[in-house]
């Protein structure tokens, strides 16, 4: 038995020795300026993934290697779009190993990565989207790491083990690069992988972006790189593919349009090529692209043209940026989720502008198909809606009013006079959420909600009404108010 173990493990160092030797080797190819080998952590090869450097796409070869015509001016990354079958390394909440800086010093660059083989399909699995934590100070950040990162772990422990990913879509910090490190310090104990969308603010504002800098040496998503890898990037779990996409278009100094470069949606449409129409995909943006609400202020500019590279897939959009909840029904088969901020209205309080309180999207996965619910910080998972009795909502005395941030057409909403449904008395209107208002101490900003639903109650005898909500998933949510 000693002699066969003995033998068990020269021949496994020897396979390894092999494939060390055979990874040393790679062969250059005539202008191709990155090159390298992706391996699982057996070392053995593995063909067929998808390589980029933000421009140019490639996958590997039954040997597992890859090339590409970098140009360093435009690519700083070379960067992998993990298969479904494998994942990357995750260290401090964070993923690691599946991109590396190019050194446009060197004439070619040779970046090898490993993946861990996955024991079996992950097809039921939590997405978790969490937009504007904009952290300006220490005094913010300690809010952030003691409300939002507490129900973040309390949260993480209802999910029975099911593997987590979350997404920060953008404004991690509000022009504040150096609190980068203690942000990415606050959420290192949380038990998930967690994705980074840039937004606006998290732009060095001394440089214009990559693609308007006048000096290669100098870009805006510098520091954002350091600490978070490439901004367009994308990545596989079970049946879903997965991508996070810069719309920020920063000229430096704060001065930016909400906009894809036409580079970028270039580059959307190569990485699509490699995914089977009709598959299920999730777009993580910072800025919105088809809010309604505020005339569309903060959507993407040429959003049109995106949609048009998202026809035959199922889409679900993420996005952030305005500080207000709302989702669109874009096309049958595209929906956007411009959710509430972590940080509400700026840090203000305890909700955003349209009345949403302080939160994050909790997106269950299972196969190709997805629920959803928001999740206040520091309040119940059933905490859905805010019923204002009459007299509350300032510029509605005579009404009872009800704010359901998660709303779109298909919820349904029931409404009780002391034990009696009243149907088809609640009506839809837009107005300033109150509870903004007051947190503002009176001094709104103007912006009108579209989730906003209002009834006169019938007499000043009714002592008890009851509002049910449901949502497009059957989920009920109920709340009692004594008048």
């Amino acid at each position: 038995m000693k002699q066969v173990r003995c033998l068990s493990s020269c021949l496994l160092m020897l396979s390894i020795s092999i494939a060390c030797s055979y990874a040393a080797n790679i062969p250059s190819k005539k202008g191709m300026t990155v090159k390298g080998i992706v391996t699982d952590t057996r070392k053995s090869p593995i063909s067929g993934v998808v390589v980029t450097d933000g421009v140019h796409f490639t996958q590997t070869d039954e040997k597992g290697y890859y090339y590409l015509p970098s140009d360093f001016n435009q690519s700083k990354f070379v960067y992998v779009s993990v298969p479904a079958d494998y994942q990357p390394t995750v260290k401090n909440a964070l993923p690691t190993g599946y991109y590396a800086r190019l050194d446009q010093s060197k004439k070619t660059n040779r970046h090898d990565f490993e993946l861990e083989k996955r024991t079996a399909p992950d097809d039921n699995f939590t997405f978790i989207a969490i937009s504007d934590p904009q952290v300006k100070n220490q005094k913010q950040l300690e809010r952030f790491r003691m409300e939002t990162v507490p129900d973040l772990e309390a949260t993480l422990r209802t999910l029975n083990e099911k593997e987590v990913y979350g997404m920060m879509l953008g404004d991690i910090v509000w022009d504040a690069m150096q609190l980068f490190t203690p942000y990415k310090d606050a959420i290192s104990g949380l038990n998930l992988t967690m994705y980074h969308t840039i937004g606006n603010h998290d732009f060095d504002l001394k440089y214009a972006a990559l693609s308007n800098s006048q000096n290669p040496d100098e870009w805006g998503e510098y520091a954002f790189g350091e600490n978070f890898g490439p901004t367009d990037y994308s990545f596989n779990v079970g049946k879903v593919h997965i991508i996070s996409m810069k719309d920020i278009d920063y000229h430096g100094q704060k001065k930016y349009e909400e906009n894809f470069t036409p580079a970028q949606l270039e580059w959307l449409k190569k990485d699509l090529s490699y995914v089977q129409p009709g598959s299920l995909v999730l777009l993580n943006v910072h800025a919105p692209v088809a809010n309604r609400s505020h005339k569309g202020g903060g959507n993407a500019r040429n959003a049109a043209q995106l949609f048009e590279i998202l026809k035959g897939y199922k889409v679900h959009i993420f996005s952030g940026h305005t500080h207000f909840y709302e989702n669109r029904i874009i096309t049958p088969d595209i929906y956007e989720h411009n959710i509430g901020a972590a940080c509400g209205a700026w840090w203000a309080g305890h909700v955003n502008r349209c009345g949403a309180p302080n939160g994050y999207l909790l997106v269950n996965v299972q196969g190709d198909d997805i629920s959803w619910q928001y999740k206040a910080t520091g309040r119940p998972l059933d905490y859905q809606f805010r019923v204002y009795k009459p007299g509350e909502f300032q510029s509605q005395p005579e009404y009872l009013v009800v704010n359901i941030w998660d709303y779109d057409p298909a919820w349904t909403v029931q409404y009780y006079e002391d034990g009696i449904e009243k149907k088809g008395v609640l009506e839809a209107f837009d107005d300033e959420d109150q509870d903004f208002i007051t947190m503002k101490k009176g001094k709104g900003t103007g912006y009108h909600t579209l989730h906003l639903f209002r009834v006169r109650p019938s007499s000043d005898k009714v002592k008890k009404i009851e509002i049910t909500a449901t949502n497009r998933f059957g989920q009920s949510f109920r709340q009692t108010v004594e008048l």
